[in-house]
Parts: structure tokens; C-alpha cells; sequence
């Protein structure tokens, strides 16, 4: 009788626990609305304007968009190459960019974007480029 009760409530357990675990797709979707409620309302960059996280579940990809008071020319354009990968590990640091989404297989496509919405700088981040990143 102690064993059969032993079984059921391993059985239980075990799937209590499968039930907690969250795939990578319910991590996105978690993080796509933490961030915009949380981080994105207080985030302070400078030049930075807004920011934004939209997520696709179909593709494991989240997109963060950071929109900039800068016009589009070249000097910007050189001045945000140099800047805007030292923000991104920044963040990938403070784990505002989660580094266990991108090493489970969430692509992040990361956008700097001059004052009128055209991209002066653009990093994707994944499992692999992610090491080379943050070198």
C-alpha cells in the first residue's frame, strides 16, 4: 500500500512539475509584455527616445525596437555602429535582454532607429551569435 502511494504521488509530482515548466514560446510572450510594461517605460539611453518589444511566436523571434531623436546621416549612422552594440551588452548584462531566452532559441532582432523610423544600426542575436557578440 506504501509503495502504490509512493507511485501516485511521484506521478504527481512529476507532473505538477512538467506543468510549471515553461516552453520557450510562454517565455516570450512573458518577456515581450514585461518588457513593455516595465523596462521600456523606465529605459534611459542616450538619444533614445522609445523602445519597444513585439514578439512572434511563430518564428521565435522578438523584435526590440529602440527609436532615437537623432537625425539620419552619416556621422549618426558611424556613431550609432559604435554605440549601439555597447548598449545591447549592457542589457544583455543587467539581463534585460535575457541571455537563457536567446541560448533556448529566441531570436532577437534588435533595431536603432534614426527620427524619422529608418534603421541606422541592426544586430540579431542568436545562440551563436550571441558568443561572438559578446567578445
Amino acid at each position: 500500500m506504501l509503495k502504490k502511494i509512493s507511485q501516485i504521488a511521484c506521478a504527481i509530482l512529476l507532473v505538477a512539475t512538467f506543468v510549471s515548466c515553461k516552453n520557450a514560446k510562454q517565455k516570450l510572450q512573458e518577456y515581450v509584455v514585461t518588457y513593455n510594461k516595465t523596462i521600456a517605460p523606465s529605459f534611459r539611453a542616450e538619444n533614445v527616445t522609445l523602445t519597444t518589444a513585439r514578439g512572434y511566436i511563430n518564428d521565435d523571434k522578438i523584435e526590440l525596437r529602440f527609436e532615437t531623436n537623432l537625425e539620419q546621416n552619416e556621422t549618426n549612422k558611424a556613431a550609432a555602429a559604435v554605440s549601439f552594440p555597447k548598449l545591447i551588452k549592457l542589457m544583455i548584462d543587467n539581463d534585460q535582454i535575457p541571455r537563457q531566452l536567446i541560448e533556448e532559441g529566441v531570436q532577437f532582432d534588435v533595431y536603432f532607429l534614426a527620427d524619422d523610423n529608418t534603421v541606422f544600426d541592426k544586430e540579431v542575436l542568436t545562440g551563436e551569435s550571441l558568443k561572438d557578440f559578446l567578445k
